[in-house]
């Protein structure tokens, strides 16, 4: 059986996401719709990962490791930056002449949080929570993907966004 550890799971959907971004990458120069497939794909993982984050990991983080709580605030900026950038790609058409640089500067902000994460704070927040608290964020966010938005444009993935505006 494969591990409910929260960060475990959340390091599954980084290496993913990496994934789909070295395959963008690769595929820059190549035909618009093999691009668009792909940032399709890369818009459904930020989605699903940013919601999850969002509504369990961050709230519990925050709630049980005070002393990270500014990580916790920057990490919510990323994700909204990440959200608006999303939301954009998600309307354009790959032809149009942003649509690879605005994919390429999503690709290096999410890397950048997801090294912050990596490096900075999931070690805290490791050291902080014993390990069924840690499987117990890990079950609510498995169960919570079966319910999470796919696209930005998903009226749970746009109230996240709204949300994030007025926090």
């Amino acid at each position: 059986m494969s591990s409910t550890d929260a960060i475990v799971l959340l390091k599954e959907d980084h290496k993913e996401v990496r994934r789909l971004f070295k395959a963008f990458q690769d595929a820059e120069e190549g035909p618009a719709s093999e691009r668009q497939k792909l940032v399709k794909q890369i818009l459904e993982a930020l989605t699903v990962h940013t919601y999850l984050e969002n509504e369990v990991m961050y709230p519990e983080v925050r709630r049980l490791v005070p002393d990270i709580e500014d990580d916790i605030l920057e990490s919510y900026e990323e994700h909204h930056v990440a959200d608006v950038l999303c939301f954009e790609l998600f309307t354009m058409d790959p032809d149009d002449e942003r649509y690879n640089a605005k994919t390429t500067v999503l690709i290096e902000s999410v890397l950048h949080h997801v090294e912050e994460e990596e490096q900075e704070w999931f070690p805290k927040v490791r050291e902080a929570l014993g390990r069924n608290q840690l499987q117990e964020i890990g079950e609510r966010m498995i169960e919570l993907r079966k319910k999470a938005p796919k696209t930005p444009a998903a009226p749970k993935a746009l109230k996240k966004s709204l949300d994030a505006m007025r926090a």
